[in-house]
């Protein structure tokens, strides 16, 4: 197979060429390591294939049935993240097997815009379902009684379908024509094009992604917010001694400590490669000229462009982090930390509580003594 006119001028001009092009390609490489993918892989089909069977075991509980609307955004997406590691995780593994040599086992070229499609759609649609829960979850909080006569099972199968159906439609852009799926550096993978490309449109189509990716998160951190605040305000309103105001302050608690890490995780896990996507489309580079970041070594230019080629790298892993943690964040540590959290959190405010009473019973115990001797000399005085 004929070597690509990129990787030939890149030879040419870094003087990379025979032996010495292997030393330069193992310093742009050092920071890579097959451990990775493999790592994520084991571990995100393991969580979801947990989740996934707790769902449908929960599922199939008639006393869950208030439920089912929950359970079936938290399977869908479990079974989104769950396709997205099974589909473009041993490509990735692969790649690392053949030295890094994408050639090797993409010869028809069909392979990277099959594994941009798997990516765009499957990151896209576990960002909608995302903001589809927490709306579901506002909505019931701030609105109840609207949630209790409409939100119906068949509505939320409507709503993933509609989820999953625009964001595959979406990721067929670039196969007809608009927009490009190139492959990103080190070479392991495939995604949105952001340098420049002659495919018309494609500068619109890295925009739209971003900035969908940038309103979901907005729509699910809001929507939390506004169920935090509905929680913490009910919460209030139930105050008291009975042990149904007892059992809604756990569940209060358990719920605004579960909607405060799925908004860290969000944050953490999207927020740098979203922002370094239009970065990068507004500079109008792309991870795959990574490969002639040492055209020129002590061009500062090259070294930034250095920078954000790790940095973008790391972006994309913490974006696939994300397809890990979210069956642990919405389902699999409620039962186990939350819980615990809240026994610690009742035995602090516990013992605060007894110490106030200790407090005060001495505090009486005094006052009477005080009011005692008081009466006493008002009857010697006398």
């Amino acid at each position: 197979m004929d070597t690509p006119e990129s990787t030939k001028m890149t030879t040419t001009a870094t003087g990379c060429a025979n032996g010495s092009m292997t030393n330069c390609g193992s310093k742009r490489n050092a920071g890579v390591s097959v451990g990775f993918p493999i790592t994520m892989m084991v571990t995100g089909v393991v969580g979801n294939s947990l989740a996934l069977i707790l769902v449908y075991i929960s599922y199939r509980k008639k006393e869950n049935r208030r439920k089912r609307s929950f359970l079936l955004f938290i399977g869908s997406l479990a079974l989104t993240d769950l396709f997205g590691q099974l589909l473009t995780s041993p490509v990735v593994i692969a790649v690392y097997l053949a030295d890094l040599d994408w050639y090797t086992i993409d010869t028809s070229g069909k392979l990277c815009p099959f594994f941009g499609v798997c990516m765009t759609t499957f990151g896209l649609c576990a960002l909608f379902l995302a903001s589809a829960m927490a709306v579901e979850r506002a909505t019931a909080i701030t609105n109840p009684h609207w949630y209790s006569n409409h939100m119906k099972t068949s509505m939320t199968r409507h709503s993933l379908a509609v989820i999953w159906g625009l964001g595959f439609l979406f990721a067929l852009l670039p196969i007809v024509g608009i927009g490009e799926y190139t492959k990103q550096w080190p070479g392991t993978w495939c995604f949105i094009s952001t340098g420049k490309s002659d495919a018309p449109g494609n500068v619109f189509f890295a925009i739209t992604f971003a900035v969908l990716g940038i309103f979901s998160l907005l729509v699910t951190l809001s929507c939390n917010v506004m169920t935090i605040r509905g929680l913490i305000v009910r919460c209030k309103t139930k105050t008291g001694a009975s042990q149904s105001s007892k059992q809604w302050e756990r569940l209060t608690t358990e719920t605004v400590i579960q909607l405060l890490g799925i908004m860290c995780v969000l944050i953490i896990c999207w927020s740098p490669l979203l922002v370094l996507l239009l970065r990068m489309i507004y500079s109008q580079v792309s991870s795959n000229d990574c490969n002639s970041t040492y055209i020129k070594a002590n061009n500062m230019e090259s070294k930034v462009l250095d920078l954000d080629c790790d940095f973008f790298l790391t972006a994309i892993r913490l974006a696939s982090l994300n397809q890990i943690l979210d069956p642990w964040v919405y389902l699999l540590l409620r039962e186990i930390l939350l819980r615990k959290f809240c026994i610690m959190a009742n035995a602090v405010s516990n013992c605060s509580i007894e110490n106030h009473k200790e407090m005060q019973t001495a505090l009486d115990a005094l006052n009477k003594q005080d009011q005692g001797g008081n009466n006493n000399c008002k009857s010697q005085t006398n």
